[in-house]
């Protein structure tokens, strides 16, 4: 058994890979606030959900059903998420529109990065936990 086929770990590593491509959105956003006729985007919600339903089993999908990881070498370290093109990008645009059709208010766009950061840090430190846990789990007694 691996730790990948703990759905823990799968769920966490999940939500980390999801909040990294979002960061790189967001980022995007706020390099393009000056574009005529930009459009913000956001990672679409509802393909974070069905992604993770996939990993947990809850929609159907069987319990054994795990991303399977690809490397070329053994020695090689096993990406999860192939750059985060799994999660769908949709246009979000924020509450104001200037003249020439550029949505993005770097106020919102800020703001949506330190939430993102937050979320990030609380899912890394819960892996970690997590982790903790399982050596505790496979010390020796009296150890």
């Amino acid at each position: 058994m691996s730790i990948g086929d703990i759905p823990v770990f799968a769920v966490l590593r999940d939500t980390m890979s999801m909040l990294g491509a979002r960061q790189k959105l967001l980022a995007r956003n706020i390099a393009n606030a000056d574009t005529p006729g930009y459009v913000p985007k956001d990672i679409d919600q509802k393909s974070f959900q069905s992604a993770l339903a996939q990993v947990t089993g809850k929609s159907g999908a069987s319990a054994a059903r795990h991303i399977k990881l690809a490397t070329t070498e053994p020695g090689h370290i096993r990406r999860h998420d192939k750059g985060g093109s799994r999660w769908k990008a949709v246009s979000r645009p924020d509450t104001e529109t200037t003249l020439n059709g550029n949505a993005v208010m770097l106020e919102e766009q800020v703001s949506r990065v330190a939430e993102t950061r937050m979320r990030y840090d609380a899912a890394a430190s819960l892996y970690q936990k997590s982790l903790g846990l399982v050596r505790l789990a496979l010390k020796s007694p009296g150890r």
